[in-house]
């Protein structure tokens, strides 16, 4: 009977457990829903990072859909020949080209994007010179080379949001598994862990960047594998404490002398009550990235100059000090959108604060 009863004790035990971590999730919930500013803040960033995710469609220098001669045809997805429409040319045709557009507009019509130029198209038909300053054709301006800066920092927000979320992936991953190890072995595999990262963290991480910049092609693998490798240290001292914390209460004794694995009890015993800084700091981890990848384009250390960026129309602004609206443009963006992931991690923080009612 006693076992029976100790049976029946543990699994009332687990099921109120459960229903605590439950209502303790939705109170977090609710309280990260009464931060009025970090709720707003996280909706606007979702709709503008959905947006980004489409800006094919918002920003395209090829029509997304039209109709020649009855056909109904799909430029944005499909190449069509200058020839196809009347022209004298076997190659691609060129929508930049107003000739090219008038020949459709013959005998059909055209539906193009709300920014008719893509992140890469040069207008060689603007007649302001470069850097060209806003205008109706170009409603932020142009870069020195001739390219739309609006279309550039709509492409250049999705890179950076993208890249932050990938290094922020890779870096939180990596730093909860070294400080779970850490923090649960203990003793002598603690110890030989926190002088690796005493002499790791005391690599200057800008020189390797430097060195392998000059090494390799530049590209974002290259640039996310560096990061990453110096992007976990931080996170994993504050799950190390935790699991420091957590490997002597009674209820992971009284688990590792019922039997119960090592992963397991780390993973499903442990690792929930060491999420709860993981998650704070996420926002801010995000918002770290951004920064750091614009701060290698404005120094020519991150992507390729081919690729549109933030930093590189930092870089640009520096260089034209007369083209206000290169640094104005980007500037606005770029503290937005860190406004924004700092609001959202303010209420992630308040809502995790088990102090608060």
């Amino acid at each position: 009977m006693s076992l029976i009863d100790a049976g029946a004790g543990s699994a009332v035990a687990k099921g109120s457990g459960s229903q605590g971590q439950v209502s303790t999730a939705e109170r977090a919930w609710k309280r990260f829903r009464r931060h009025r500013r970090g709720w707003i803040s996280l909706w606007l960033f979702l709709a503008l990072f959905i947006l980004s995710l489409g800006a094919e469609l918002i920003a395209n220098d090829r029509p997304l859909l039209a109709q020649y001669q009855g056909e109904l045809l799909f430029p944005l997805w499909n190449d069509y020949p200058e020839t196809r429409f009347g022209g004298d040319f076997a190659t691609a045709a060129d929508y930049t080209d107003p000739y090219v557009i008038e020949l459709i507009e013959q005998d059909g019509w055209v539906l193009r994007a709300p920014i008719p130029f893509s992140f890469d198209t040069i207008d060689y038909y603007n007649e302001a010179p470069n850097p060209a300053a806003p205008n109706s054709r170009h409603l932020l301006g142009t870069d020195d080379r001739g390219r739309d800066v609006a279309a550039r920092l709509i492409y250049g927000f999705r890179i950076s949001v993208l890249f932050a979320l990938a290094l922020t992936v890779i870096g939180t991953g990596i730093g909860i598994l070294a400080g779970a190890v850490q923090g649960y072995l203990g003793g002598k595999t603690d110890l030989v862990f926190q002088r690796f990262i005493e002499v790791w963290s005391a690599l200057p991480e800008l020189y390797l960047l430097i060195i392998f910049a000059s090494i390799f092609e530049p590209s974002i693998g290259l640039l996310l594998a560096l990061l990453a490798l110096f992007g976990w240290m931080g996170l994993s001292d504050y799950v190390r404490a935790e699991f420091l914390k957590g490997r002597n209460l009674d209820y992971v004794r009284a688990a590792r002398a019922l039997g119960v694995s090592g992963p397991r009890l780390m993973f499903r015993h442990l690792m929930p009550n060491a999420m709860t800084p993981v998650i704070t700091f996420l926002p801010f981890r995000i918002s770290g990235a951004v920064l750091a990848l614009t701060s290698l384009d404005f120094l020519g250390l991150g992507v390729p100059p081919s690729t549109p960026s933030l930093g590189e129309l930092l870089s640009q602004g520096k260089t034209n000090i007369d083209a206000w609206w290169l640094s104005f443009s980007t500037f606005f963006v770029l503290v937005g959108m860190l406004v924004l992931l700092i609001f959202i991690g303010e209420a992630t923080r308040d809502a995790l604060d088990t102090r608060r009612g």
